[in-house]
């Protein structure tokens, strides 16, 4: 599989588009405070900025897989690399919250089809047994995102101006579509699926509602009709599609899958865990910059410290899973991750930075090895044809579990705040958030204890090394 060149060039051409995406993530998570008051809203408020983004993700992702069978993986990555960089300068000229939520609402789609759809170019082109390496390898060049991120971000915004940090995405991204058209094969399959137009609606609702729902919930920008209408309609159409998906022939999301017990323990588990982790990139620098009132630079100098410590793990993955196998890794990590997450609640002013920075260091660590672990255990038992299914649904999944986080940490500070009855945000609002969202992220061990010893040994190797060893 791996004897044409172009197949050893795609992860990291994909890797572009991942180092792209994580970037501006994290970029924007660090330039929070800084754009709103520019365009004259709270930071709270703006969390509408990353959840709508995450909300568009969610929402079109499911539409990936079948769009990158029936037009071509390489027309679709492109595609969704030039939505993603016009979103992009959408953000970088918008003047209020509503044209900025517009933007990234637009820069969503684009990443809906970009991330998914370059996964599925590389889970179809490695074999099974070399996947776990390559989906590794894949993710180093954009865990440099994350690294760059914050201190790019809290530089440009510290001594420029925030628009910068979106217009730095056009050469990035011309850059992937002109190594793409070299490149990548053009992949899909010979007889595609029809689409399911119902079933996209449907989900569509059902996880709009729910998300979005979600995270104006608290925040006085729709009224409380209008926000339990929304809830309602997702929680419905949620439902609905739950029994329309098992009885119709090729689903937009394929729930199907969920009887393989790997699948469903990765899509349920890592939802949970993400679902506390997903709140760490929005919660970290409001605390750093309202909290402890530092720069944006400064915030960024301590945040990237967790994705440095990601960056390591990446190295020692493969060879953790192979001696201890999936289930020991998930079980016990999920633990070991949420107690680093709880751990950042002690970070009040006064604490020393390099205490902070251990913390967030080897929580880095730890969180990479558990993230490497759910993404690759998705695939242990998917065949080649569902493999499109698998990739949109799992990174709807993502998508939906990082939105609700965020939607929670913010949910909580906004609750202890108004408990309080104070009127600006301080460093004592964040504790109970940080200590809620690492107990939703310890829940996902409930999961993990059911897997089987054996679960992904093809992926890891194990049971090959403990046959050598009889």
């Amino acid at each position: 599989m791996q004897s044409n060149p172009n197949s050893r060039a795609a992860p990291l051409i994909v890797a572009v588009s991942l180092f792209m995406e994580s970037m501006d993530s994290t970029v924007i998570s660090t330039s929070l405070p800084a754009i709103a008051r520019d365009i004259g809203t709270n930071p709270l408020a703006l969390k509408l900025a990353i959840t709508s983004y995450l909300l568009s993700l969610a929402i079109f992702i499911p539409a990936s897989g079948w769009t990158a069978d029936r037009f071509g993986a390489r027309n679709v990555f492109r595609l969704a690399i030039g939505v993603f960089v016009l979103g992009s300068i959408g953000c970088a000229l918008s003047h209020s919250i509503a044209q900025f939520v517009a933007a990234r609402i637009f820069q969503g789609i684009g990443g809906a089809m970009m991330t998914p759809v370059g996964r599925l170019i590389v889970v179809r082109s490695i074999d099974k047994e070399a996947l776990l390496n390559a989906m590794s390898l894949l993710t180093i060049p954009a865990l440099i995102g994350p690294i760059c991120g914050p201190p790019l971000g809290g530089f440009i915004t510290t001594y420029a101006s925030w628009h910068w940090i979106f217009i730095i995405n056009v050469p990035i991204g011309l850059l992937g579509i002109a190594l793409a058209t070299h490149f990548i094969p053009d992949v899909r399959t010979e007889y595609p699926y029809p689409f399911d137009l119902f079933g996209f609606i449907l989900s569509g609702l059902g996880i709009g509602g729910l998300a979005f729902g979600l995270s104006v919930l608290g925040l006085e920008f729709l009224p409380d009709w209008a926000v339990a209408a929304l809830l309602g309609v997702g929680a419905v159409c949620s439902l609905v599609y739950v029994f329309y998906a098992r009885r119709a022939t090729a689903p937009i999301l394929d729930l199907r899958l969920l009887d393989l017990p790997t699948f469903r323990a990765s899509l349920f588990g890592g939802f949970m865990f993400r679902l506390g982790i997903g709140a760490m990139p929005f919660l970290l620098p409001l605390l750093l910059q309202l909290g402890f009132h530092l720069t944006p630079f400064q915030s960024g100098l301590i945040t990237f410290t967790g994705a440095v410590g990601s960056m390591f793990m990446k190295a020692a993955a493969v060879t953790v899973l192979k001696r201890l196998g999936y289930r020991n890794v998930l079980l016990y990590n999920s633990f070991i991750s949420a107690a680093f997450l709880a751990a950042c609640a002690a970070f009040a002013p006064g604490i020393p930075f390099a205490v902070m920075i251990a913390v967030l260091l080897v929580g880095g660590f730890f969180r990479s090895l558990q993230f490497t672990s759910i993404n690759t255990l998705a695939y242990a038992e998917i065949e080649p044809p569902l493999m499109s299914r698998a990739t949109s649904m799992v990174a709807a999944a993502q998508q939906l579990s990082l939105s609700s986080g965020v939607a929670v940490g913010a949910l909580v500070v906004e609750f202890v705040l108004r408990l309080k009855q104070g009127a600006t945000i301080s460093a004592a609002e964040f504790p109970p958030a940080f200590l809620v969202v690492a107990a939703l992220s310890a829940t996902a061990a409930l999961i993990f204890v059911r897997l089987s010893p054996d679960a992904g040994a093809q992926l890891s190797g194990r049971r090959a090394v403990a046959g050598r060893g009889a």
